[in-house]
């Protein structure tokens, strides 16, 4: 598996998620679960209760070739985003993200996007990536729209009303 260590702008770092991320991803998790909670379906309290176990069963995930699991770090380990490619299969995945609220705003999220749109061809073999953001998500959709996904359909996503959207990673590049 392909360690992912593309620059990004303002000395970020993509990383693949490694066992000693787990501190810092539950500080940025915990930090940010309010804003998170404005526009993303909340992760609940059993996700932080049981956080140890679930980073060990994300890295078993991503070891099996089932998940792809990235953290946007800075120079000092702290973590200020996630982007995941989860529920991988036939050369598919549902492509899922969040940007720290003090990060937010200064474009991480689109190149971090981008990183692991290029890293789904070129790292994983994926050929499609599908996305899920709630109507109320606007700079989600946006972000979405940047980077090449087109709108699909319309569902729900924890009771919220959503948009999905579906992109092919193996055409001209975004």
């Amino acid at each position: 598996m392909p360690e992912p260590q593309l620059q990004l702008q303002l000395q970020l770092q993509l990383q693949l998620l490694r066992p000693d991320h787990a501190p810092a991803i539950l500080a940025f998790e915990r930090e940010n679960r309010a804003y998170f909670a404005a526009s993303i379906p909340d992760r609940g309290d059993e996700y932080f209760e049981q956080f140890d176990e679930r980073h060990r069963l994300q890295l078993a995930d991503q070891e099996a070739g089932e998940c792809h699991y990235h953290v946007l770090v800075d120079t000092a380990g702290e973590v200020l985003g996630r982007v995941n490619l989860v529920d991988v299969a036939d050369g598919v995945a549902e492509l899922g993200y969040r940007i720290a609220e003090r990060a937010a705003g200064r474009g991480l999220a689109t190149r971090a996007v981008r990183a692991v749109c290029e890293l789904a061809a070129d790292g994983y073999g994926l050929t499609t990536l599908r996305a899920r953001a709630t109507l109320d998500n606007a700079a989600s959709r946006a972000v979405l729209a940047r980077v090449g996904f087109t709108v699909t359909g319309q569902t729900r996503l924890n009771g919220r009303p959503a948009l999905t959207y579906l992109r092919s990673v193996t055409g001209p590049r975004q």
